[in-house]
């Protein structure tokens, strides 16, 4: 298994998030919604290439202490052997860093095939689910000029590379029992490598 190239995600806490510190969300939960892009990836013989991944994720309280619960989202132009796969990957069943941070998750609320728009713009990041879910997300300037990264944190969604520090635009999420709206909020964006 390996799955490489775009990550973005956005959350209710301030910019930067104190969840990957292991400190408490800045509302004293965290609403979290993450999107990936697959360029180029396989399980086994199945290829996974140009294809979307969503997941909202909700923790009660501080992050490290569990009871999360998510939803996942796998783009509808995955075929049946693609959307297992994907399932597998993302529910952390093949191993890796993605089986580290499902471990805190002691509900999923249900896997679903949708229409994932995904898109890139510069230092903006764009993910759309029609009827479910939207979100923007702008990189932060740093003071010599280049994008504010973070690396190498306790928590966090990607662990082989640095995290580019954003604020959401705009983050719209409706879905089983989740209604929640923000903007000039915590994002961060980097490439991902996952694996075994």
């Amino acid at each position: 298994m390996e799955i490489t190239r775009q990550l973005f995600e956005t959350c209710n806490c301030e910019t930067a998030c104190p969840c990957v510190w292991l400190q408490a969300p800045t509302e004293g939960d965290c609403k979290l919604l993450v999107a990936w892009h697959i360029e180029s990836g396989y399980l086994e013989n199945q290829t996974l290439n140009n294809l979307n991944v969503a997941l909202a994720c909700y923790a009660p309280d501080n992050m490290k202490k569990g009871n999360w619960q998510a939803a996942l989202y796998i783009d509808e132009q995955a075929d049946d052997v693609q959307f297992e796969a994907i399932t597998q990957i993302f529910s952390g069943q093949q191993g890796g860093h993605l089986a580290i941070l499902m471990s805190f998750v002691s509900d999923v609320l249900g896997i679903k095939k949708v229409k994932i728009d995904y898109q890139e713009d510069g230092n903006k990041r764009f993910m759309s689910i029609p009827g479910i879910a939207q979100a923007e997300i702008e990189g932060i300037q740093g003071i010599t000029g280049a994008e504010s990264s973070i690396s190498n944190p306790p928590l966090c969604v990607v662990s082989s590379h640095p995290s580019t520090v954003a604020k959401s635009r705009q983050y719209q999420y409706q879905d089983f029992d989740k209604n929640w709206q923000f903007s000039d909020r915590n994002g961060y964006y980097s490439d991902f490598i996952y694996q075994p």
